[in-house]
């Protein structure tokens, strides 16, 4: 089969590889739709993953698509099913998943090569993370199940409360994800810096848009839209240092700030230790997804109550995906539907 490669920093290959085949307990799929992700496009720009890869590795994680083989061992699936499974799994035995704390389960087995025709489900997915799909539901959004779970993981652990004000700092397709599904529920204000996904975050839900090269200042402009005290809470979603500090600035006393965006190994940032302490802040990382918000995100895209497709810019054949990281690294599209 045909399937993309990473190998390093900026360097992604198409090669024919072997079609995979299934041990007990496992699945391969045929991808019929894998979408870009910010995560990918990170991961490519730097060449790894401390997570989810090494180089050289197999590339892609967000994928819909049909079963075509079937490990010994498998029930309650059969060839032709319209699947979508999420890119990991935990072990559900150790001490975090004892706990509950499903995303810092140190045993997750991860899963990449979305980017290709076919995918193989490892075992340990196939019970706790592969969700069939309804025959209505079209591919590329329920490629987006994966994203949407580890927003909806991140909304849970924001402390969220009717009437709060959170602003969300970046306008990539997380970004934008959190202002869908927060948009009903709370006023959202939302940054970036690329005019037209702003106005796709406004058609999203955000009550107010800003395009930070045109108003540099974010915190003041925080608090200037809330009596001077700041956000209720905060949602960073750019992985850049400096926008966690950022972020931070923009809380009011008592505020939760929300450091969603991966930043680069080794990076750090500076608190201000009077502020953290004397305003009571909380500021959480929030990393991944659990099995319970990946049944949510993929229940939420099948009600069609909020129109992801606007975050789909365009669908592409496999053979331009290098193209589309250059197009995503310029900021031209947002996610793109890869049809292999």
């Amino acid at each position: 089969m045909l399937a993309a490669l990473l190998y390093g920093q900026e360097d992604l290959r198409l090669e024919q590889v072997a079609d995979p085949t299934p041990a007990a307990g496992e699945i391969v799929m045929q991808v019929r739709t894998a979408t870009t992700c910010g995560t990918d496009l990170k991961v490519w720009r730097r060449g790894g993953h401390a997570k989810m890869l090494k180089p050289p590795t197999l590339f892609g994680h967000e994928a819909a698509g049909q079963i075509v083989a079937l490990g010994t061992g498998v029930n309650g699936w059969q060839i032709g099913d319209r699947i979508v499974a999420n890119n990991s799994a935990p072990c559900m035995e150790c001490f975090f998943c004892q706990h509950e704390e499903y995303s810092l389960c140190p045993n997750l087995t991860w899963n990449n090569g979305t980017f290709a025709e076919y995918l193989k489900i490892p075992a340990p997915i196939v019970p706790h993370n592969l969700l069939r799909v309804s025959d209505e539901l079209p591919w590329e959004l329920a490629a987006m199940t994966e994203p949407l779970a580890c927003v909806l993981h991140g909304i849970a652990r924001s402390n969220i409360k009717p009437q709060d004000r959170v602003v969300v700092l970046g306008d990539g397709a997380i970004g934008l994800m959190f202002v869908a599904a927060l948009a009903d529920s709370v006023e959202v204000l939302l940054w970036g810096g690329n005019d037209q996904r702003l106005e796709i975050g406004q058609k999203l839900g955000a009550a107010k848009i800003f395009n930070y090269h045109q108003i540099p200042d974010i915190p003041n402009v925080v608090k200037e839209l809330t009596q001077g005290w700041g956000a209720d809470v905060v949602i960073e979603a750019t992985g850049v240092p400096s926008v966690w500090e950022i972020a931070i600035a923009c809380a009011r006393p008592g505020a939760t700030v929300n450091l969603f965006g991966g930043c680069p190994r080794d990076t750090t940032i500076t608190v201000n230790t009077e502020q953290l302490h004397y305003s009571e802040l909380t500021l959480k990382g929030v990393f991944h997804n659990t099995p319970k918000y990946v049944r949510a995100a993929l229940s939420l895209i099948a009600s069609r109550k909020i129109p992801l497709e606007l975050l789909i810019s365009e669908q592409r054949r496999l053979k331009d995906l290098e193209q589309v990281f250059c197009d995503m690294k310029t900021r031209k599209v947002i996610k793109v539907a890869m049809i292999p």
